[in-house]
């Protein structure tokens, strides 16, 4: 089962605009009792930190040794998916991608840039 803290390797192709595109690591947001459900799991995107210059309060900066990640990673908590969850299993393998897991203080901080992003209190 895909659960909440989680880091799957996720084609998010086709895309529109400025969405972020292609493979990318996604972190799992979306309750534990939802992600049970046969509906949508909700992520977040992640990108190699190389590509981000600044740190932005709707950003997570984390480092690879924290996560398993091949790189330094931000998670972008502003771009905020819905995905089937049919997209977190490798065509050829029929296994999912999983990547990586997030620490809980990162998650903490995860929560705090989701609240900033949707303005929740």
């Amino acid at each position: 089962m895909i659960k909440r803290g989680e880091i799957y390797l996720v084609n998010l192709n086709p895309i529109k605009g400025r969405e972020q595109a292609c493979r990318r690591p996604v972190l799992v947001i979306s309750s534990d009792a939802i992600n049970k459900q046969p509906l949508v799991v909700s992520v977040v995107v992640g990108t190699d930190a190389r590509n981000v210059q600044r740190d932005y309060p709707t950003n997570v900066r984390v480092p690879s040794v924290e996560t398993g990640l091949p790189n330094d990673t931000i998670f972008l908590c502003f771009q905020i998916r819905s995905l089937d969850p049919k997209r977190f299993y490798d065509p050829k393998t029929k296994q999912p991608q999983m990547i990586g897991t997030m620490p809980p203080h990162r998650m903490k901080e995860v929560v705090e840039a989701l609240k900033l992003a949707l303005e929740i209190e």
